[in-house]
């Protein structure tokens, strides 16, 4: 028996030898240089200031509008998400021919590159020859183009729209997943009792899919909060739209300021932590 536990941690060491590396490693030292004035402007005038970076970024207006920005994003994606994910779980779950093909079409935005959805977007809503320009032109909607991308709020209504399009196939499987272990026997017997479609979706479908829910608003919250690629993709790093992540990137790497960025780091995983603690906790 001791042996082979020994043999177990030794094919366990691998991984955890990487798992430090890779993850525990870079945490406990982002930390530290959270705890610094670390520029790299100034490389020899490293000293430790404890939480004042902390309190610094709490305080900056550029990080109450990332995080307004976010918030933003969060709220567009969590019901866009969640209301097309379950009609795409519903389509999927009839049975038809064609069911297989539809599920593998379904996935396709999931499935590309973030950064490929965001650049197929820009061309969707490219301010000059964009397709839905080109659209509004040929219906004689608009007299000139519309500048979709020049505006803070209609930035973060297309980033919505774009993050939502990439999770929602993902979280459309988990409902399906969720719809096909429903007993058929619920719905048979609420037909018998005269129950309308609607009846039945009210009162059987959605009660039953309240474990799924949870596990979809985290999961589009997580993806709405961690926006990087599609962001870029979109309008490059402005100011005026940015998120958390591209905050947090522009003034560690931008303004090479990574004692201030690591702190903003921190809050970040600190927020989604808490997310993924309830997410874990609906899983388990």
């Amino acid at each position: 028996m001791k042996r082979d536990r020994t043999i177990g941690y030794g094919l366990l060491f691998p991984s955890i030898l990487i798992m430090i590396a890779l993850v525990f490693y870079p945490i406990i030292l982002t930390f530290i240089y959270s705890l610094q004035e670390y520029k790299l402007t100034r490389p020899d005038d490293i000293r430790f200031i404890g939480f004042d970076n902390y309190q610094a970024v709490l305080k900056s207006q550029a990080f109450g509008d990332a995080l307004l920005n976010t918030s933003i994003v969060v709220g567009l994606v969590l019901v866009i998400g969640l209301v097309f994910s379950i009609m795409v779980a519903l389509i999927l779950n009839k049975k038809t021919k064609i069911s297989g093909l539809l599920t593998a079409i379904a996935i396709i935005p999931w499935a590309l590159p973030p950064v490929v959805n965001g650049l197929i977007w820009k061309f969707v809503f490219y301010p000059g020859l964009g397709l839905i320009n080109k659209l509004l032109f040929a219906l004689y909607l608009v007299q000139e183009p519309v500048q979709w991308l020049n505006t803070r709020y209609g930035t973060l209504v297309i980033l919505g729209i774009i993050v939502s399009w990439r999770v929602i196939p993902f979280c459309a499987i988990v409902f399906l997943a969720n719809l096909q272990s429903i007993q058929k026997e619920l719905y048979e017997t609420a037909k018998v009792d005269g129950a309308s479609q609607m009846q039945m979706f009210k009162d059987i479908t959605m009660p039953l899919l309240i474990p799924s829910i949870a596990i979809v608003l985290t999961i589009l919250t997580l993806n709405a909060i961690n926006v990087f690629d599609e962001a870029v993709a979109l309008v490059g790093h402005r100011t005026f739209s940015e998120t958390l992540i591209i905050h947090n990137y522009n003034q560690t790497f931008s303004f090479l300021n990574i004692g201030y960025g690591s702190a903003i780091t921190y809050i970040i995983m600190i927020g989604s932590g808490i997310i993924g603690y309830f997410y874990i906790r609906k899983i388990n």
